[in-house]
């Protein structure tokens, strides 16, 4: 028999390379992974994982990443043999069944680019990496040995006291190997992470800054706007606009020559998704589409955006060409403006704010939101979380190198930065209510169009932010958290207690500026 030591001992022999969008299509559905639902777009169930297992996920120690990589609870390490032990567990389990492979890119700016091979077990995990990154339509490129490959594979699962891991599931990445291993979770999310992660460590040694961000821009190609924040906050909400066009949802790099999107597709999180609020979002979920545990009556194949019982997290996976209007190829030049975006489960961030450079920072670092159910494996309700640069568990690097590019970059392309809170008002989670989309929408735009510049502004007593006094279109009550209480006093108790957790998460910080740490807010 023989031994297997490589993807590329069987590679051409049992791999089926680049298929079509109706090929994986008929695939999935003949092998029973998936259904196509009336909408045309192919809906598959994760099984018991829903959102992404963040205590599964490792970094291989070793010459490459040792003294470079942040270690402790997030990114997390793995021995080389314990790798390498894996990879030969997945080199069995491959050898025996048929797979599926697609040979991309990730990242829109060729001077940046990587070339990746995803290798899967189910056809419905190949059309939705189809549907997530860049297609190589050069031939000769994808014969070349890419600069990343992901193996991702559910069925295999680790053994925990053997393996040394947590559980049967792993994400792991070996950057010495060039390679990802995912195991025992299928979680499609796991592999667009995982190649995030990977451009998280590599970009900033080429003076590039990863971004967790969404991107647009005007008719005017000068006018670009970033979105950041975690999940669930209204990236991919808020930059599909009807007004203008989208560079990208979720993943950005920001060099010397200005923005780039790292994918070629959008990520959406699409509960309670009505044609009516989120009207681009809902036209491009369509044929090739890939929907991820979205409820569905399986006699009629009617999706039921509204049901949140199987989990809140939602998904849906379309190309960024389903976007009408959406920018190609996904470049840009430098922001004008940046939208920090959080979901405050306490109730009592304003719905909109303007940072000065130092605000900017500390919020950055701060990475404030609350973690929304479903989102991550354990997460039944919204709970408060601090995610330095909006997305702490794909960034390798210790965070000050990404604060500071972020810093430089402000700097030099004077850009405007606001704090929108996409959360609750009138009360916390459970007593107010989520703020209304469409004053979203009209307080980012005046962000973005300059109105607020002519605004009036009075500083917020318990975060120090610049609050305007006036939006047009927007109930000025809004505007100011504390108007929106029942009780004067229960607001300013849930301040001071959000405050003083800004404060106790900021105390690990030690390598900032006083400027910084004095911009946070009043205890």
């Amino acid at each position: 028999m023989k031994v297997l030591n490589t993807v590329d001992d069987f590679y051409f022999e049992n791999f089926n390379r680049n298929l079509s969008v109706s090929q994986l299509i008929e695939k999935a559905i003949t092998r029973k992974e998936a259904m196509l639902t009336e909408k045309g777009a192919l809906h598959a169930y994760t099984g018991e994982f829903t959102g992404r297992s963040p205590k599964d996920k490792y970094i291989v120690d070793d010459s490459v990443t040792k003294e470079n990589v942040m270690w402790g609870k997030v990114n997390q390490p793995m021995s080389q043999d314990t790798f390498d032990s894996l990879y030969r567990k997945a080199l069995a389990y491959m050898s025996e069944r048929e797979l599926f492979t697609f040979e991309g890119a990730a990242g829109a700016d060729p001077k940046h680019k990587r070339s990746i091979r995803i290798i899967n077990e189910f056809a419905w995990h190949n059309l939705f990496v189809q549907q997530l990154f860049i297609e190589q339509n050069d031939l000769e490129a994808k014969k070349q040995e890419p600069d990343f490959t992901v193996i991702c594979l559910p069925g295999l699962k680790a053994d925990p006291n053997k393996d040394e891991l947590n559980s049967e599931t792993f994400i792991a990445i070996s950057f010495e190997r060039k390679t990802v291993l995912i195991g025992g979770t299928a979680y499609a999310g796991e592999m667009k992470k995982s190649i995030f992660s990977v451009l998280n460590y590599l970009l900033p040694f080429a003076g590039v800054l990863p971004m967790h961000c969404s991107a647009n821009r005007g008719d005017n190609s000068d006018d670009v706007a970033l979105f950041f924040g975690l999940s669930g906050t209204g990236k991919t909400t808020l930059s599909a606009d009807v007004e203008r066009y989208l560079i990208g949802d979720d993943e950005h790099g920001w060099s010397d020559s200005g923005v780039f999107n790292f994918e070629g597709g959008c990520y959406a999180k699409c509960i309670g998704l009505s044609q009516e609020k989120e009207p681009q979002i809902w036209d491009a979920i369509q044929y090739g589409s890939v929907l991820e545990n979205v409820a569905i009556d399986p006699d009629t194949r009617k999706l039921h955006f509204d049901d949140s019982t199987h989990t809140e997290n939602t998904r849906a996976a379309y190309s960024i060409a389903n976007i009408p209007g959406a920018v190609n190829p996904s470049i840009a030049s430098h922001p004008k403006v940046i939208i920090f975006l959080t979901a405050d489960a306490f109730g009592v961030l304003p719905p909109i704010s303007k940072l000065t450079k130092e605000q900017a920072m500390y919020h950055f670092l701060s990475g404030y939101t609350s973690k929304l159910a479903g989102t991550e494996r354990g997460v039944t309700e919204p709970e408060a979380t601090f995610s330095t640069c909006f997305g702490e568990p794909f960034f390798p690097l210790d965070p000050s190198v990404y604060a500071e590019l972020l810093g430089k970059k402000i700097a030099e392309h004077d850009v405007r930065v606001y704090l929108v809170n996409t959360g609750w008002s009138g009360g916390s989670y459970g007593v107010g209510e989520r703020i209304n989309l469409t004053y979203t929408r009209t307080m980012v735009r005046a962000a973005i169009n300059g109105d607020l510049e002519k605004a009036n502004y009075k500083q917020d007593s318990h975060f120090g932010l610049y609050v305007p006094k006036m939006i047009d279109g927007v109930p000025t009550e809004i505007l100011t958290p504390c108007l929106t209480w029942e009780s004067q006093g229960d607001y300013n108790k849930k301040a001071q207690e959000l405050a003083e957790k800004f404060s106790s998460n900021f105390e690990r910080f030690s390598n900032v500026t006083q400027e910084i740490v004095e911009a946070g807010p009043k205890i």
